[in-house]
């Protein structure tokens, strides 16, 4: 008699086993492969949540890279014109309200033609809508109309916003007081190295020559010296913090890789400023350059 097989119950517990061999190598596999993708993703800058913070005191903001550069960019034309920090303030503080502080086309039911920065409208005479929709005319408006209000230092923040703005909610700009004073203190350089932005790494090189531009429309004539990936300043004062913590508010814009005044040194990389061993009243502003 030939010898019988496996029985039909014998058989079914070897399917089983060799089933969930099966299952278990393959678990291994996904657990495995999801340990891999987590670990990369660990080392991944695409989970750095990109900010830009002023620390005042006890207090600390954040913002956005795009709306540090505009507030940057807004406290750089107060600098520029001379006028206090309490100004810069004032418009921050405005600006946040009207717009979180971001550029943009459209207005609301209290205002359909409202626009930008500062949400202005062509039809109370703030401009063109071309003009009101580019920020360092928006910003310059709204001095112009500010500095015509008596006593506008001393006002608290809401009745001097309203008297420029005429807004259908006078009240709100209080709300953003503490916030507008933070970065106009760190952004005119008032407050030295309070402004701080944690980034990701620059996704291309930079252009020092564009850079330098970029500051001067902001601040005027600067006199700076262009030598490769590297921008060099001479200023003092809170006019150097100024313009030192524009760069790092303008980091992610212009992919700037390190900002040096003061004996102070912040580096995108590592977030913070450090000590370093800058001559006083030199600011040396570093772009990303070329992997070799």
């Amino acid at each position: 008699m030939a010898p019988r097989g496996p029985s039909a119950a014998v058989r079914r517990r070897r399917r089983r086993l060799r089933t969930g061999v099966l299952l278990t190598a393959l678990v291994a596999v996904v657990v495995g492969g999801t340990a891999v993708a987590v670990h990369h993703l660990d080392d991944s800058e695409v989970l750095v949540r990109e900010r830009c913070s002023a620390t005042v005191g006890a207090d600390t903001f954040e913002l956005t890279p795009t709306q540090a550069g505009n507030a940057a960019l807004i406290a750089g034309v107060a600098v520029r014109r001379g006028l206090p920090a309490r100004a810069a303030s004032i418009a921050i503080a405005t600006a946040i309200q009207e717009s979180r502080l971001e550029n943009i086309g459209y207005g609301d039911d209290a205002g359909p033609d409202s626009r930008g920065l500062f949400q202005q409208r062509p039809s109370q005479g703030w401009g063109t809508e071309e003009q009101i929709m580019m920020p360092l005319y928006a910003t310059g408006a709204f001095y112009d109309a500010l500095v015509q209000v008596p006593g506008y230092e001393t006002l608290p923040i809401t009745q001097a916003a309203q008297t420029v703005q005429r807004s259908a909610f006078p009240d709100a700009y209080a709300d953003h007081e503490p916030e507008g004073r933070a970065f106009a203190s760190a952004l005119t350089g008032n407050s030295p190295a309070a402004l701080d932005c944690t980034l990701r790494g620059p996704t291309g090189t930079g252009d020092a020559l564009a850079l330098s531009a970029a500051a001067e429309e902001v601040f005027g004539p600067l006199g700076g010296v262009v030598d490769g990936n590297r921008l060099t300043l001479e200023l003092t004062g809170a006019t150097g913090w100024a313009a030192a913590q524009w760069a790092v508010a303008n980091a992610s814009t212009h992919s700037i890789t390190s900002v040096e005044h003061a004996g102070l040194r912040w580096v995108r990389s590592d977030g913070g400023w450090t000590s370093a061993t800058s001559a006083p009243g030199t600011l040396v502003i570093t772009v990303a350059g070329v992997t070799p």
